[in-house]
């Protein structure tokens, strides 16, 4: 065989690609998607209902799935395409189907984050109420930061207002008046969650401690998003919502808030691999940890070393020393539930910088923060139960080296949720397990 034809050392020529570096594996794209969390029982949930939310979820992970896996899909647009899903069924709190606020109007939040590959990394907006889909302009400023002028989006991280939606308007996306939002479910819990207000305050009952209406009924307080992760390794966060039902007006949450709702990172850890005391026959780690990239290339592939003159064999172990000395990270969360807690604990950046400087794996560190007596639970302190706060829930994407990992917890009653597993089979769930007990899964 002739070494010249597989790796020509030439001057201008790097012989490692993702193509044919020995060392690399393919990344197998993966995605979660989350339509909230909060109060769900099988009372406030009944079967119709359930029955409802997993084909709309099952309906959107399939068509988002199905546009992952085309060659060259990147997780920009995945999670972008799924959350407009979202965004368009008035099942959900987010675009047509948003909760309204005490004033009753609809103020739309959404924001957009990457590992890797836009210097921005992430976009918030807010105060949106006529944008056909949030989650499309989030997008937008993110891509057009990236070039000359843009309109000022090359500027800032965060964008409210009509301004904005300016912008959106110029740059051909959809606008629509505000009652493409309106529900009249969405209405009704407006309504009521007024009433019930007045009850409790003519009883002398604070407005902050849940009515039994509210104990009975799911009222939403969460989001939509979608976590992405691609084969190019990029994972990518989408989040949309219309925030809390009777908020006050211009009230701003943690979607649209880098670190608190959000947040995708990536990193390269150093690999330190303690030598054994015995003398033995070095493994090919051992070689690894002491730089001992000759020995391992002869014994490996021994073209790489031997028989090979002038600068290419250097080379070539510069590049593997370089790609073997480290190993690559990513993650990405998006957060639902009561925003608030959310930014007062900057939820997910904190979760997110548990796994990268706590050294545990990202599943660990969600269910430190929003798992049953996590952190977000723990923040309510003796407000939980009795009030919204501190309820919530992550879904979450982490690469190590080549593989990627789904991970979710919560801890309230359920959280609208589906996803792909690494064998490509679909899951969907709303509790803890499936209304009759057991997992939903379904196929792909």
């Amino acid at each position: 065989m002739n070494e010249k034809n597989i790796f020509p050392f030439d001057k201008d020529f790097s012989p490692f690609t993702k193509d044919n570096f020995p060392f690399e594996q393919d990344i197998t794209p993966r995605i979660i998607i989350h339509g909230g969390a909060g109060n769900l029982t099988k009372q406030s949930l009944p079967r119709e209902k359930y029955d409802a939310y997993q084909a709309s979820l099952r309906r959107i992970l399939a068509s988002s799935a199905e546009l992952l896996s085309q060659t060259g899909s990147t997780a920009l647009d995945v999670a972008t395409f799924a959350v407009s899903l979202l965004e368009d069924d008035p099942l959900y709190n987010s675009g047509r189907g948003a909760v309204f606020t005490r004033e009753g109007k609809n103020e739309l939040e959404c924001s957009i984050m990457v590992s890797n590959g836009y210097r921005k990394r992430g976009v918030g907006c807010m105060m949106l109420q006529h944008v056909k889909n949030p989650i499309k302009l989030a997008r937008e400023l993110l891509i057009r930061g990236e070039k000359n002028g843009g309109d000022g989006s090359q500027d800032h991280c965060q964008y409210a207002g009509p301004f904005v939606e300016g912008l959106a308007k110029k740059w051909g996306l959809d606008i629509v008046d505000p009652s493409h939002f309106f529900t009249q479910q969405r209405w009704d819990e407006h309504v009521r969650g007024l009433e019930e207000e007045e009850k409790q305050r003519a009883a002398g009952i604070s407005v902050n401690e849940m009515s039994d209406w509210e104990k009975a009924s799911y009222i939403p307080l969460g989001t939509c998003g979608a976590v992405v992760l691609d084969s190019f390794g990029t994972i990518c966060v989408a989040t949309s919502t219309g925030g809390l039902t009777n908020k006050l007006p211009g009230r701003i949450g943690d979607t649209p808030t880098i670190g608190a709702g959000f947040w995708a990172e990536e990193w390269h850890q150093k690999l330190v691999i303690p030598r054994a005391g015995e003398r033995r026959q070095p493994s090919p780690m051992d070689q690894i940890s002491r730089g001992d990239f000759r020995d391992l290339l002869s014994d490996c592939m021994p073209m790489f070393v031997t028989g090979a003159s002038g600068a290419g064999p250097s080379r070539v172990l510069d590049q593997v020393r370089d790609r073997l000395s480290s190993i690559r990270h990513a993650v990405g969360m998006s957060g639902t539930g009561n925003g608030d807690s959310f930014l007062r604990m900057n939820a997910c950046r904190t979760a997110a910088a548990n796994s990268r400087f706590g050294g545990t794996e990202l599943a660990d560190a969600v269910t430190w923060m929003a798992g049953p007596n996590g952190e977000l639970q723990k923040s309510a302190r003796d407000r939980w139960g009795h009030s919204h706060e501190g309820t919530g829930g992550i879904i979450g994407i982490e690469l190590v080296g080549n593989k990627g990992t789904v991970v979710w917890d919560f801890n309230c009653g359920g959280m609208f949720r589906a996803w792909v597993d690494d064998k490509g089979k679909h899951h969907c769930l709303i509790f803890r397990e499936g209304y009759d007990s057991g997992a939903e899964t379904f196929a792909g």
